[in-house]
């Protein structure tokens, strides 16, 4: 994995997007909270969040239509509008076009965004599908050009991701108007068949690649590291019980079982004792695997994203590690930092 860490600009190191000429921050901004995930974030909020981000180091930035009805996209693009594009990386996602509907039909909660339900989501993996939704973003965005597009959880349309949009996304990358392609999903086995079967750039997987779940490294982060794709990892506090593990917390977006939230608990004690966060070892944990070029966080105003950088920059002792396999609570075979923070 190539990394960048020359930091004269201000900027966290940086790594290269597989065989592209992409390079992202070893953090990124997750867009999705501020697109109104879960419950209403203000404009002013959404704002500072990324300001922060800037002022902290991060310069790449991950949204999506699907993300607050495109709610996400405009409020990234406004932020990101005043900022020297040629010092930041942008990644959107294509897979659901935004059609817009005659009334708003009430709120956007069954989707889990707090917002006005003014379009509908259509699945759409055609080619044609990839460019409308892309020309969109890019309306949405305000920007002329994203540097990243990944196909958006292809889930229940493989046979049609695989065969319209991907090469869709490479006619794209080949005329040069982005720069790397890719797929993000919430599992590992069909991001595992991009990284052997297409010649994708990097790969977004969220909630299977953190010290909870392992699942990403039985054939995915494998396969990316012998083909030379770069993975992202999202999700790496499994919806928040890594951040504040207690009953009330969540799970992969659900209500925690006792069984994994004794886990998380015994995890935090294991920690603790080194007097370091759990939610900082949470963060720092994926980038020691080699495929792994950046970790997402989700952040939906300015404390969060300052705790989160604060936290993925602080040393993180190998004892913690150590004593998290003795608990059985690692697996031996998972690699570790041999330092944490930077």
């Amino acid at each position: 994995m190539e990394t960048d860490t020359n930091l004269a600009s201000g900027a966290l190191p940086k790594r290269r997007l597989g065989h592209s000429a992409v390079h992202i921050t070893e953090l990124a901004f997750g867009a999705a909270a501020i697109g109104d995930l879960g419950s209403p974030v203000i404009d002013a909020a959404a704002r500072r969040a990324v300001d922060v981000a800037w002022e902290m180091g991060i310069r790449s930035f991950d949204t999506a239509p699907h993300y607050g009805l495109g709610l996400s996209e405009k409020r990234l693009g406004e932020a990101l509008r005043v900022r020297p594009r040629a010092e930041y990386t942008i990644s959107t996602k294509v897979g659901r076009i935004l059609e817009p509907l005659p009334e708003p039909a009430g709120d956007d909660l069954d989707n889990g965004f707090a917002v006005p339900a003014t379009h509908r989501r259509r699945w759409d993996f055609s080619a044609d599908g990839v460019r409308r939704s892309l020309e969109q973003s890019l309306e949405r965005l305000g920007l002329d050009r994203v540097d990243i597009v990944y196909l958006h959880d292809p889930d229940d349309h493989g046979e049609q991701a695989f065969s319209e949009a991907y090469p869709a996304l490479e006619d794209l990358r080949s005329q040069g108007v982005v720069g790397a392609i890719g797929a993000g999903m919430n599992q590992a086995d069909m991001l595992t068949r991009f990284v052997r079967d297409t010649d994708v750039d990097v790969v977004l997987l969220a909630g299977r690649y953190t010290l909870l779940d392992q699942s990403g490294l039985v054939e995915l982060l494998p396969a990316a590291a012998d083909r030379g794709v770069s993975v992202v990892i999202g999700g790496v506090f499994n919806s928040g019980l890594l951040a504040d593990p207690r009953p009330d917390a969540t799970y992969d977006y659900n209500a925690v079982s006792s069984d994994v939230l004794n886990q998380a608990v015994r995890m935090q004690v294991v920690c603790q004792r080194y007097g370091v966060p759990l939610r900082a070892a949470a963060l720092c944990f994926p980038l020691a695997h080699p495929a792994v070029a950046s970790v997402l966080i989700g952040a939906r105003s300015a404390e969060e994203v300052r705790d989160a950088i604060t936290e993925a920059r602080r040393p993180v002792p190998f004892a913690v590690w150590r004593g998290l396999r003795d608990a059985g609570l690692l697996p031996q075979h998972v690699p570790v930092p041999l330092t944490g923070g930077y």
